[in-house]
């Protein structure tokens, strides 16, 4: 349920922790650009909101639109990062992100 105040409003969205292989710096080289565009990708269809990863590429975190947990957890899943051995676990927790009311997606 999306809660409306003042002046933002509260999405209810899923913030995925996706943990590193503790080679994943030398090995998610060569999917990295795959990884990225894929991203775009749901970022322009509206399902992910923001992504990233730490610096010392510990783990990534990427905040989804989903109906549930499982289907964060199949967005991540289905990940080029997962599938090779780049990120090797994957949470999801509901999130309640702030928006400005009026803004896109509120």
């Amino acid at each position: 349920m999306t809660e409306k105040l003042a002046s933002a409003t509260i999405e209810p969205t899923w913030l995925i922790e996706a943990i590193y292989a503790p080679d994943a710096a030398e090995t998610r080289v060569p999917f990295r650009a795959r990884h990225l565009a894929r991203l775009v990708e749901l970022m322009d269809a509206g399902v992910v909101v923001a992504a990233g990863a730490f610096a010392d590429v510990s783990a990534s975190m990427v905040v989804v639109r989903a109906a549930d947990e499982q289907e964060a957890l199949d967005i991540a899943g289905s990940d080029i990062y997962m599938a090779n051995g780049v990120w090797v676990e994957v949470r999801a927790r509901p999130f309640g992100l702030v928006v400005r009311s009026g803004a896109a997606g509120s």
